[in-house]
């Protein structure tokens, strides 16, 4: 035999509240409705953001990888004999190498964030804009009764 919870959720207890007062022109399923929409829009806003932070953790471990395969390459054209012109070459390539790596790492881990930011946000204020025209239609409903 399934247990069964002995507490309600928190919604079933309000929808119970909200049915027990009585009151005159409160649509109580109409606001659970409004807040369960609000709930749903805060799960894909945060699954987006965790979405983009396991990118971000991808982007940066590949990121690691490709440093260390470039200090592997470099310690090893240390071990070339040439003249110290030769060398000095190899460091110098090596260095601008990296530079132009760290900077294009950057610029790309920059993209990803503040696109993940965007949509995140872009969902929130979707979201704003719907409830904000629920309540406006709420409040010219009562207006009209």
């Amino acid at each position: 035999m399934a247990k069964q919870s002995a507490t309600p959720s928190f919604m079933d207890m309000f929808a119970k509240f909200g049915h027990d007062l009585r009151l005159p022109n409160i649509d109580v399923d109409a606001i659970l409705e409004h807040h369960r929409k609000n709930i749903e829009a805060l799960e894909k806003s945060a699954k987006v953001s965790a979405s983009g932070a396991a990118s971000l953790i991808a982007k940066q471990r590949e990121m690691l990888e490709e440093s260390l395969r470039e200090a592997t390459a470099m310690a090893d054209s240390y071990r070339k004999p040439g003249t110290p012109r030769e060398i000095a070459a190899r460091q110098t390539e090596f260095a601008r190498k990296a530079f132009e790596s760290a900077l294009g790492n950057a610029g790309e881990v920059a993209d990803l964030v503040g696109k993940t930011g965007a949509e995140s946000l872009d969902i929130l204020r979707e979201r704003i804009k719907q409830a904000m025209a629920e309540v406006r239609d709420g409040y010219e409903k009562l207006n009209k009764a």
